[in-house]
């Protein structure tokens, strides 16, 4: 009879988008901290030549190759190609990648990728579906799910569901609330709720008392466990070895530029300013939004992408130049670490969400799709760490709103209840994946499941 092996193999595919790659790149690095574990992470050609060699050395890229054809731009086409290509290839890499002393005995997959969990049960492999996004999310999309025909009904009180907090309309994922758009988008989000009834374990980056009573909800449900913050161990626990940056940037961060303008301000005088890598800002909202940032009289790091520059007038980079710096990328988590740093103003992506709470950086929320609005909620009513803005009823949040809101967290009392949590919540995510935090044993519990 052959002996079984006390050692596994892990394969990670992630969805190819830097937000995706990330935090699934850091887990993989959890992981391969243990002797018992090896880790090879799967992606496509175009995204490994972003990627730069991680510095431990620890995980291994296998990368599908597609012969030089450009991935589709359109998002569904992108969708099926990327299903295809990795279904193509799927098994000839679980056979050349698994050996008697590491065979492969788990799939950590993408919760989007919700047919991969078909690939490795085909093959007799476990699978565990990671998510992006935070559970209160989760909760949300398995309540709404238009195949059960349970779509709320709000009244004037908003809509209440097991777990969260009351919700009213803004509060709620734009695949909800905004029904006509995205549909496509729509299908892929609700479509992870397969994941609930398949998949082996459902991988969370969020940790326990950041979400208790989602958390506690979800567990009767499936197999969760929360596994994050996902961020490099410098800033955490720091008991990975020269884990100082995520796997990928697909843009060039201003590095240099920006710490040295940053050395040169006061503690606490600067507001970050971001809105991610996919945001893209109305001309109004730009123009108010450089406005108002202006008149709140605080300097600013702005990063805007390339893409958006041209929304910025000549009138408004000549009369700011003395306030603030813009680039088109910043080393984020350098930037929100930094002492000169006093608030950060987001669109409140999950990854940027998680970021501020580990490192307690006050936050201005400013959500504009997809799980924000619901980040947002938690921002400012449940976890406190920020204020949210209002938007008038065009759509668009005016210079005054915006002014107002930075002033609110950088000056006023407001402000010092908010940075007093904001530095509570920094201390439960350094505890919950320091060694005998949550986090921290859901991961050794989950190899002790992968090693059998």
């Amino acid at each position: 009879m052959e002996e079984k092996s006390n050692k596994s193999h892990v394969l990670v595919l992630p969805f190819p988008v830097q937000g995706h790659i990330n935090p699934m790149v850091q887990f993989s690095k959890r992981l391969t901290s243990k002797e018992s574990v090896k880790v090879t992470l799967i992606t496509i050609d175009s995204v490994t030549k972003s990627m730069p060699i991680l510095e431990s050395g620890s995980i291994k890229i296998h990368s599908i190759p597609h012969n030089d054809e450009t991935p589709p731009q359109s998002y569904d086409l992108f969708l099926e190609w990327f299903h295809v290509l990795v279904s193509k290839n799927f098994t000839k890499i679980v056979e050349e990648l698994s050996d008697s002393e590491y065979p492969v005995k788990v799939l950590v997959f993408d919760s989007i990728t919700t047919w991969a969990i078909d690939l490795a049960h085909d093959l007799g492999l476990k699978g565990a579906a990671f998510f992006t996004q935070s559970c209160a999310l989760s909760v949300v999309y398995y309540h709404m799910d238009p195949e059960k025909n349970n779509i709320c009904v709000f009244d004037d009180d908003g809509v209440c569901l097991p777990s969260l907090p009351l919700l009213q309309k803004q509060d709620l994922p734009s695949f909800v609330c905004q029904t006509d758009l995205y549909p496509s988008l729509k299908k892929l989000v609700f479509s992870r709720n397969i994941n609930f009834k398949k998949a082996d374990w459902l991988l969370f980056n969020s940790f326990d008392v950041l979400e208790k009573e989602v958390i506690s909800w979800l567990r009767t449900q499936c197999r969760i466990k929360t596994i994050g913050p996902i961020i490099p161990s410098m800033y955490l626990d720091k008991r990975l070895k020269d884990d100082k940056e995520y796997g990928l940037s697909l843009f060039k961060p201003n590095s240099e530029t920006c710490m040295k303008w940053l050395d040169s301000r006061e503690i606490g005088s600067v507001v970050y300013v971001s809105f991610g890598s996919l945001a893209n800002l109305g001309e109004q909202q730009m123009e108010e939004l450089a406005l108002g940032l202006m008149m709140s009289d605080f300097y600013f790091l702005w990063a805007v992408r390339a893409t958006e520059e041209n929304k910025l007038t000549e009138e408004f980079m000549s009369k700011s130049k003395e306030k603030c710096l813009i680039v088109n990328w910043c080393p984020q988590l350098d930037v929100l670490s930094h002492q000169a740093v006093g608030c950060f103003f987001t669109h409140c992506g999950w990854n940027s969400t998680l970021e501020a709470l580990s490192l307690g950086v006050p936050m201005v929320a400013m959500p504009q799709w997809s799980d924000q609005p619901t980040n947002a909620k938690f921002i400012s009513d449940v976890w406190q760490t920020g204020v949210r803005v209002k938007a008038g009823e065009n759509g668009v949040v005016n210079r005054d709103e915006i002014a107002s809101s930075i002033r609110r967290v950088m000056r006023e009392e407001k402000g010092v209840m908010l940075k007093e949590n904001a530095i509570k919540w920094k201390k439960l995510a350094k505890e919950a994946v320091d060694e005998g935090g949550s986090s921290d044993k859901n991961i050794e519990e989950f190899l002790k499941l992968v090693i059998n």
